[in-house]
C-alpha cells in the first residue's frame, strides 16, 4: 500500500521556519504570547491542591456531567457521548468511581494564553457572528459555553494529575480545530493549547509533545504554537480529509485512505520512538480520537477496534517506560449509533488501565 508521508522537521525548533499559517494567524498568536508575559500566577486558581489532599484511587478518570449541555438530537456531534463512556467505564468495571475526579470551569485568563483576549470575551458573552458559529458547526448558547469551560479544564486537570501521578485520563476533550481568534470543526476552545500553556506556568515544564492520532489534523494547535520552541506537535491523520487546507505542524504524516491497522501502526512505530528520544518533553498530550475506525462516518481509514487499543496502548506504554507522563483525552469520533462511539471511545482508557496496572502499580 502505498503510503504518501508529509513531514516537516524541526527538531527543538531552532532553525528558521517556512509557516504554513496565514499571516493573520502568526499575529494571533503573537498577541497571544504577550499575554504570557502578563499573566498573574497568584490570581489562577490551583485546580490541583485539592487533589492533592485526597487518596488517589487508581488511575485518574476526569469527567463532568457538565460535558453535556442541551443538544439537538439529530446534530452529528454526538453530545451524549460523554455520559456514554463513563458510563460504559463502570458498568464494565474498568474504573470505579473512585478514581473519578470533577474538573472546575477553566479560568477565562488561561484561555488567554493561547486565545486572543477578543475571542475569548466575545466567546463567554455570545458576541460571535452567525458566520463564526457556522464555521464550528454549534449555535452559541450558555450551555455550549460551560460545557466548554468545563472540558477544557478537564483537560488541564488531567495534565496536572499526569505530571503527579504518571498517567490521567479525560472522558472528553481533544479540541484541536480552534485557533487563537475563532474556532472551527466541532472546537471552540484549544483544550490541548490551555492546558501546555497553563502545565508552563504552573508545573514549570519546560517541553510538551502533542500527540495527535486523531483522523482529522490538529490544525488549530499547530497554528498556535508554530513560534513556539517549547511545543512539538506530531499530527498523524488521513491526508484526504478535513481540514482542506492543512497547517504545518512540527511533524505532519498524511496517510492515504483506507489504511489498516497493520500499516498504521507500522508508522506510527517508526516515528513516536524517535520523537520520544529527540525532544525528550516532560509531558505528552495525547489526543486519542477514535475517528481512525473502520466504521467511522467521516475517517476514511479502516482500523478496528483491536487497531485502535494496539495504538493506544503503544503510546501510553512507550511514554511510561521512559518515565514521561502522559495525559488523555477522547477527541473525535463519528457514529449514528452513540452508544457504539461511547464504548469506543472507552478503548484508550482501558489501555491505559493496562498500563498503569502494569507499570505504576506493579500488577
Amino acid at each position: 500500500m502505498r503510503i504518501y508521508l508529509r513531514c516537516y522537521l524541526r527538531m527543538f525548533k531552532r532553525l528558521p521556519r517556512v509557516l504554513a499559517c496565514n499571516n493573520s494567524c502568526a499575529v494571533e498568536r503573537r498577541l497571544c504570547t504577550a499575554n504570557l508575559d502578563s499573566f498573574i500566577l497568584k490570581n489562577s486558581k490551583d485546580t490541583l491542591s485539592k487533589v492533592k489532599r485526597m487518596e488517589i484511587n487508581g488511575l485518574p478518570i476526569i469527567h463532568h456531567d457538565g460535558y453535556v449541555c442541551e443538544f439537538p438530537m439529530k446534530h452529528r456531534f454526538a453530545m451524549r457521548k460523554f455520559h456514554g463512556v463513563l458510563r460504559f467505564l463502570k458498568t464494565d468495571n474498568v474504573i470505579s468511581m473512585k478514581q473519578v475526579l470533577e474538573p472546575s470551569a477553566i479560568d477565562p485568563d488561561f484561555l488567554k494564553l493561547v486565545h486572543t483576549p477578543d475571542y475569548v470575551e466575545r466567546f463567554l458573552s455570545g458576541n460571535t457572528s452567525v458566520e463564526e458559529q457556522r464555521l464550528t458547526g454549534f449555535q452559541w448558547s450558555t450551555g455550549i459555553v460551560s460545557r466548554c469551560r468545563l472540558e477544557t479544564g478537564g483537560t488541564l486537570l488531567a495534565g496536572q494529575l499526569a505530571m503527579e501521578h504518571g498517567i490521567a485520563c479525560s472522558t472528553g476533550g481533544g479540541t484541536h480545530h480552534a485557533f487563537p481568534s475563532h474556532g472551527a470543526g466541532y472546537c471552540l476552545l484549544n483544550d490541548l493549547a490551555v492546558t501546555a500553556a497553563v502545565l508552563f506556568k504552573e508545573c514549570q515544564v519546560k517541553k510538551v509533545l502533542i500527540v495527535d492520532l486523531d483522523v482529522h489534523q490538529g490544525d488549530g494547535t499547530a497554528c498556535i504554537f508554530s513560534d513556539n520552541c517549547a511545543v512539538f506537535t506530531f499530527s498523524m491523520h488521513c491526508e484526504k480529509n478535513y481540514p482542506l487546507k492543512k497547517q504545518m505542524s512540527d511533524m505532519d504524516v498524511g496517510l492515504v485512505t483506507g489504511i489498516t491497522d497493520k500499516d498504521y501502526l507500522a508508522h506510527l512505530h517508526s516515528y513516536l520512538p524517535w520523537l520520544l528520544e529527540s525532544f525528550r518533553p516532560d509531558i505528552v498530550l495525547y489526543d486519542a480520537g477514535v475517528d481512525p475506525h473502520e466504521k467511522d462516518e467521516l475517517g476514511k481509514l479502516n482500523l478496528t477496534d483491536n487497531g485502535l487499543f494496539q495504538r493506544d496502548f503503544y503510546v501510553i506504554n512507550l511514554c511510561v517506560s521512559r518515565g514521561i507522563p502522559v495525559a488523555t483525552v477522547i477527541g473525535g469520533g463519528y457514529d449514528k449509533d452513540i452508544n457504539m462511539l461511547a464504548l469506543r471511545h472507552t478503548i484508550v482508557h482501558r489501555a491505559a488501565i493496562k498500563v498503569w496496572q502494569s507499570r505504576i502499580m506493579g500488577g
